[in-house]
């Protein structure tokens, strides 16, 4: 898979994620039939992993992220932030083939200085390197 499908399935991911938080009752596969046509399968089926693994393993994924977050409680993040790292730490921590953790923590960064605020890359660098220390 090439880094530009990986990179938009961790965006899709991201998108679907933070989504599902706002509107809890419209179901992931909605979501993913709406993005259908507009990814190749390869993506598609890279976020849906991402996706399925965030919400599979969500309590230990928010432990790590709460354990390496001094200031922060993990709801009173950013929900863009909180899903950036979410995605980042699962890659990292909980994938069946995890990915290296400065390739998780770049992509992490690129995606929150796309989708965040001026501080979210800062914020999103800073603990998950943490995260990649500690635990």
């Amino acid at each position: 898979m090439k880094l530009t499908a990986r990179r938009q399935a961790r965006e899709l991911a991201l998108q679907i994620l933070f989504q599902t938080e706002f509107t809890p009752t419209i179901s992931v596969r909605t979501f993913m039939d709406v993005f259908e046509e507009s990814y190749d399968a390869e993506t598609i089926s890279y976020a849906d992993l991402l996706i399925k693994g965030v919400q599979a393993d969500k309590a230990a994924v928010d432990s790590k992220i709460q354990a390496s977050s001094a200031h922060w409680k993990v709801e009173r993040m950013a929900t863009i932030d909180r899903n950036i790292l979410r995605i980042a730490v699962w890659e990292m921590k909980f994938a069946a083939d995890p990915i290296k953790e400065n390739i998780a923590i770049n992509e992490a960064v690129e995606i929150a200085k796309k989708y965040g605020t001026s501080d979210s890359a800062s914020f999103v660098n800073g603990l998950l390197d943490q995260v990649s220390k500690v635990h």
